[in-house]
């Protein structure tokens, strides 16, 4: 199956939603040559599933990983600790991944070992995001915004489906400071918003969406995505998939799985090339609040009239 020396186990063994764990080895070993270059050089997040277990997220690589494994260390300052992360440069590492039941694979935007005004952000990335129980029509409606708002910014991206409910639209990038990346990205999620309100809205906090679709303009800095070709923890284990603009209303994010087999590298056949952002979209993107930021103040107002009320 795979050209590394590995010995897959247990192959057999059921891994999630019906399907075994030599169903992702497969797919990742057909995969591999697609999805490598989209994890090569970056910090490396997997979601694992062990037999009789929860899923749960691996930031820190365990203490047996295989010399072969490029690792780095990056101190968190969150939780005040050292993780060692892995680099998935090359398909044996993959294949490693694969078999310690590795289903979801997560990076930061930025290429290199430690993140800063130094590094560059390679993409700009909108998560399109719909309501509990919506069709993934408003996704698609809302992806248009998004596309829109990009043209009338002289920008285009590449979109694919997250695996999940919605989709994510990347957009490559020259070298730019990281925040204005983060508010050319606002701008354009304000901006796509402004075109259809009744349909989309960039408010962060759930409750004031009004059942609209969230255009999510938060994956900046040091924030990760899924990958393209990535599996999901899902049922049916889809795939976060590349698919043409023209394409995109015709199909859902459940019609790519770990069994879809394609031809060629839609991914990188689809991404448009390096793009500079215009200095009008940063200087708006810098006048729109963060909406993290937002949120937080909102949070500890709503706490502290709870407070009063009492």
């Amino acid at each position: 199956m795979s050209s590394s020396p590995l010995k897959f186990s247990s192959l057999d063994q059921p891994l999630f939603g019906g399907l075994l764990k030599g169903d992702l080895v497969e797919y990742l070993d057909f995969v591999a040559d697609r999805f490598v270059p989209v994890l090569a050089g970056r910090q490396l997040s997997v979601w694992r599933i062990l037999r009789g277990q929860d899923p749960f997220m691996q930031k820190n690589v365990p203490k047996y990983t295989p010399d072969y494994v490029r690792t780095v260390e990056v101190w968190a300052e969150a939780s005040h600790r050292a993780i060692r992360y892995a680099i998935c440069d090359d398909k044996q590492t993959l294949m490693w991944f694969a078999n310690q039941r590795a289903v979801e694979y997560h990076v930061p935007l930025y290429l290199g070992e430690h993140f800063g005004e130094d590094h560059h952000q390679t993409h700009m990335v909108l998560d399109i995001d719909p309501p509990e129980g919506a069709g993934f029509d408003v996704v698609v409606g809302s992806a248009l915004l998004i596309r829109e708002a990009l043209a009338q910014a002289g920008l285009e991206g590449a979109v694919k489906t997250s695996g999940a409910k919605g989709v994510h639209i990347f957009v490559p990038l020259e070298e730019h400071s990281p925040d204005d990346v983060a508010a050319a990205t606002r701008a354009v999620a304000v901006r796509a918003e402004k075109l259809d309100p009744s349909l989309a809205t960039t408010a962060y906090i759930r409750a004031e969406r009004g059942g609209k679709v969230f255009l999510d303009s938060t994956r900046a800095w040091g924030a990760t995505v899924v990958a393209a070709y990535s599996p999901r923890l899902r049922e049916g284990l889809p795939i976060s998939f590349p698919v043409p603009w023209e394409s995109l209303g015709d199909v859902t994010p459940a019609d790519f799985t770990i069994r879809t087999r394609f031809d060629g590298d839609p991914w990188t056949e689809l991404m448009p090339k390096p793009q500079r952002l215009s200095a009008d979209l940063i200087a708006e993107g810098h006048t729109i609040p963060v909406a993290r930021v937002v949120a937080m103040h909102e949070g500890k107002r709503r706490k502290a009239q709870r407070e009063r009320e009492k």
